[in-house]
């Protein structure tokens, strides 16, 4: 092939950009994003159905249909959730395409490169004689070498812009396989909360089985449950001052500084959740549930067996078992703030001064202790100590002397 042909045919080369093949790719991202779009609205009606129902009057058939409800919650974000990883794998194949691409274009491009420095290098070891010999005339000549150079110069800079297009690529492909198995675990853990969300609607069924469909045995045992919960308050409170009177103290944090009220210092223990009850005298605690006392946290609901991560950064203080609050946990926060986590489903596990951040999984939500349901308790501290039960041997903490308002730094947006 002519030397001067092989330049026009690199030449056209460059003419020509990549014809990208990712429309099909895009065209199914987008039916994707439509889908989970869609389920999301449904989603949210659930939520909206489950939120409505607990401000209801306690009773059987509402706790079985707000089940229900969050079961289907669940389920549509199980599907949103496997759109979403549907939609990260065509991504991450569309990226691996696009990147096999680049570097093909790249190889073909040195190829060319390489061919025209070898026919420079050839120019240069001719003298000006056999130059204008082999060319008609000397300008003919220049104006050859010229456009190699310039041709030259044009290939290093697509090659170099090629480069660091693909070296984008392979990022992009990372973050994406990495977004991929985050929604994979994800997927995970609504499949397990569902499956556990099951479970207890199959006890709340066995629970109409047992009282024979009768509200009032229902009313009655909700009523001895509270019952249970006011002796075991009143106990809780004379424990707490013997403990203050005889320096019984195990553990004393008190925090060094208090943000304002609506700084926003903490994110929900849970990604998708209800608040079942607030702070205070809410009208449970009115009703006498706590002895005469406010409630000293907020409930809050994900499902039976929902992680719990915690709130903020901080380490692990101290975990306990006792019969009120079943598995608990308290984390240690900046300034020394700390939240406590109570009727997890099973220990922490987590020894203490184990570091945690907001995606730490520090337990699982459950109805351990004095509960009627499954919930996380969350309590916040500015003061907080524990002391021991000398029957029991059981590890409590103070109750309402030394809280804050969860509610006054939760913020949905952490």
């Amino acid at each position: 092939m002519p030397k001067r042909f092989l330049i026009i045919v690199i030449g056209l080369f460059l003419l020509f950009p990549l014809l990208g093949r990712a429309v099909d790719s895009n065209q199914q991202i987008l039916q994707l994003r439509a889908q989970i779009e869609e389920l999301q609205k449904k989603a949210n009606e659930y939520r909206k159905i489950v939120a409505t129902s607990q401000s209801q009057a306690a009773s059987l058939k509402r706790d079985i249909d707000s089940l229900n409800n969050r079961i289907l919650a669940l389920q549509t974000q199980v599907q949103i959730t496997e759109k979403q990883i549907s939609s990260t794998q065509i991504g991450i194949t569309q990226s691996r395409d696009q990147i096999y691409e680049k570097q093909q274009s790249i190889d073909s491009k040195g190829i060319a490169i390489a061919n025209l420095l070898s026919l420079v290098a050839e120019r240069d070891q001719e003298d000006l004689l056999s130059s204008l010999i082999k060319n008609t005339s000397l300008s003919q000549f220049l104006d050859e070498l010229e456009s190699a150079n310039k041709l030259n110069e044009s290939l290093l800079a697509n090659v170099t812009v090629l480069r660091v297009d693909k070296e984008s690529l392979e990022k992009a492909k990372t973050e994406l396989e990495e977004k991929k198995q985050e929604l994979e675990s994800l997927h995970n853990a609504q499949k397990r909360t569902q499956v556990s969300l099951s479970s207890t609607k199959q006890t709340k069924g066995d629970l109409l089985t047992k009282t024979k469909g009768k509200e009032e045995t229902y009313q009655k045992l909700l009523a001895d449950t509270q019952a249970a919960q006011d002796k075991f308050f009143n106990e809780l409170k004379r424990l707490e001052a013997s403990a203050v009177t005889n320096h019984e103290v195990i553990l004393h944090v008190t925090a060094s500084y208090v943000p304002p009220k609506g700084t926003k210092l903490l994110a929900y223990p849970h990604e998708s959740y209800y608040v079942t009850q607030g702070y205070g005298y809410t009208a449970y605690a009115k009703r006498g549930a706590y002895n005469g006392s406010p409630h000293n946290g907020v409930d809050i609901s994900g499902g039976c067996g929902t992680p719990i991560t915690s709130v903020a950064s901080g380490e692990v203080l101290v975990t306990g078992t006792n019969g009120g609050y079943g598995n608990w946990i308290a984390v240690k926060h900046q300034n020394g703030l700390v939240t406590i986590y109570a009727h997890m489903k099973a220990p922490s596990g987590l020894a203490n001064g184990t570091p945690v951040t907001t995606s730490s999984v520090i337990g699982y939500e459950g109805s351990t202790g004095n509960s009627t349901g499954c919930h996380v308790h969350l309590g916040l501290y500015r003061d907080f100590f524990t002391y021991p039960s000398k029957k029991t041997g059981e590890l409590y903490f103070n109750y309402f002397d030394g809280t804050l308002n969860p509610l006054d730094y939760l913020d949905k947006s952490l």
